[in-house]
């Protein structure tokens, strides 16, 4: 995946942040739940304002903007904190992951061929950042985000995945507030 820059640091994007070698770590709640927490973290101290998302097995999708000006810096350090966190959690005995050597073999491997880590990498490089211009294509990508669980076959109605802000436009309870479009 390319890296797109962000140029308008002040404007929102669509961007999507994926697993490095499409690994399927979302697939355990505990890992969901992390991104969760941590958007949530970054909108309560860092000013972002999150107006989409969705928690696809090895990838996230969301449309983000940063009221500080500054969302290369808010994407940034979540990307190193949700990455550090979700390793330290593999890493952990007592989370019973039945695949933490194969996990921690890949993130390591992956780390080998990038100079800025140290042990492990997590995210794939870039977040294929594209900025949001047009109306249409605000609402193309808000409706690529909430689509994404119906076409993978995991629900009938985008409402239905409980780590979507599609739950927030459909008016039912959900993990995350956000603003709506």
């Amino acid at each position: 995946m390319a890296n797109y820059v962000i140029e308008d640091q002040s404007a929102a994007h669509f961007m999507t942040f994926r697993v490095v070698d499409w690994v399927d770590v979302f697939s355990r709640k505990i890992y969901r739940d992390i991104i969760i927490n941590s958007m949530k973290y970054c909108q309560q101290n860092k000013g972002l304002e999150v107006y989409a998302y969705v928690i696809m097995t090895n990838h996230v999708h969301v449309i983000w903007r940063a009221s500080k000006d500054n969302l290369s810096d808010v994407v940034r350090d979540f990307k190193k904190f949700t990455g550090l966190n979700i390793i330290k959690t593999i890493q952990n005995v007592e989370t019973g992951e039945s695949r933490q050597d194969w996990l921690l073999k890949r993130f390591e491997f992956a780390a080998r061929s990038n100079i800025r880590n140290s042990d492990h990498q997590f995210w794939a490089s870039g977040s294929h950042a594209v900025e949001l211009l047009s109306e249409k294509f605000i609402y193309q990508k808000l409706n690529y985000i909430h689509e994404n669980p119906v076409r993978a076959g995991w629900v009938e109605k985008p409402e239905d995945y409980l780590y979507s802000s599609a739950r927030n436009y459909a008016n039912l309870p959900a993990l995350l507030d956000i603003y709506l479009i």
